[in-house]
């Protein structure tokens, strides 16, 4: 059951890492089209800025998620040797 917690909460990282970086290729093409919108066009800049703060949260939450769970392994492994 363990196994495959860690399996599922690697790739939950991983997802989360790779929408982060997404997001990043995704904002100009995206902002593009929001522009074109009448009603949104004066939030463009607010609008981008919300964009790439959701961006790093996703690369962040990926990376704290990988970090925690392969250092907590590498933790288990050193303690079980001593």
């Amino acid at each position: 059951m363990k196994a495959y917690r860690v399996t599922f909460q690697t790739l939950w990282g991983l997802a989360l890492l790779m929408m982060g970086i997404g997001v990043f290729f995704r904002i100009p093409y995206v902002m593009e089209r929001v522009g074109t919108i009448d009603h949104f066009a004066p939030a463009t800049v607010f609008i981008r800025i919300c964009f790439y703060i959701m961006g790093i949260l996703l690369i962040g939450g990926g990376i704290q998620k990988l970090y925690g769970l392969w250092s907590s392994d590498s933790r288990a492994h050193h303690s079980g040797d001593e």
